[in-house]
């Protein structure tokens, strides 16, 4: 299927794809994607919605102990993990950048606690420019959809850049995140009326047995 195609269908099934996350700033954004990670947006936006009450700014987030903040954000899983990487990262933000959240892949990165995909939401999201991030959702989407053989989300990256027109790189990475969330599931896709049937090699696997 021709790149025009698969942007094509993708319009049509979901015209205006969103971010599921709440927030109201670049840094409850930040927050928020490193919550998400293995978590649904549903219990993010559950958890941050009291989190954010006092703790909205990297100013605020570094006057709380790992401990306390795990204890706050525990029910989105891997809480010392994700506390660490929200501290370490918040600490950056106002030593190296005076509080503000950086706009640039170069500078996101630099950031402790910050890789690519999330620097890729960010960038994406925040600051409305061009970027890919690949989560799971998109990196089984495109591997079903034979846009990519590889397994590495910076890889699978690479190759979606590739095949894809730059204009439409931050609403293809939501229309797969939404499709892959609600309609192509790891376990049971939904692959009744799918348009993308022909291409898919879950569905060839499927009919073949």
């Amino acid at each position: 299927m021709l790149e025009k195609q698969i942007v094509e269908e993708f319009d049509k099934l979901i015209p205006e794809p969103k971010c599921e996350l709440n927030y109201k700033s670049p840094y409850e954004l930040l927050v928020a994607v490193i919550l998400s990670a293995q978590c649904t947006d549903k219990r993010v936006n559950e958890v941050t919605e009291n989190l954010f009450k006092t703790y909205n700014t990297p100013e605020k987030m570094i006057t709380l102990s790992q401990d306390k903040l795990g204890k706050l954000i525990y029910s989105c899983g891997f809480y010392n993990a994700k506390s660490k990487a929200i501290l370490e990262a918040s600490k950056d933000i106002v030593d190296k950048f005076s509080g503000q959240v950086p706009s640039t892949m170069e500078e996101l990165t630099s950031l402790r606690g910050v890789g690519r995909k999330t620097a890729n939401v960010m960038i994406s999201e925040a600051f409305k420019g061009d970027a890919f991030a690949v989560d799971t959702h998109v990196l089984r989407v495109s591997n079903r959809l034979g846009l990519t053989k590889n397994d590495n989300p910076d890889l699978v990256e690479q190759d979606l850049k590739k095949f894809f027109n730059q204009k439409n790189w931050s609403k293809l990475h939501y229309q797969m995140v939404l499709f892959g969330r609600y309609k192509c599931k790891a376990i049971k896709p939904d692959c009744a009326g799918c348009p993308f049937q022909k291409n898919c090699s879950y569905f060839a696997d499927k009919k073949g047995k």
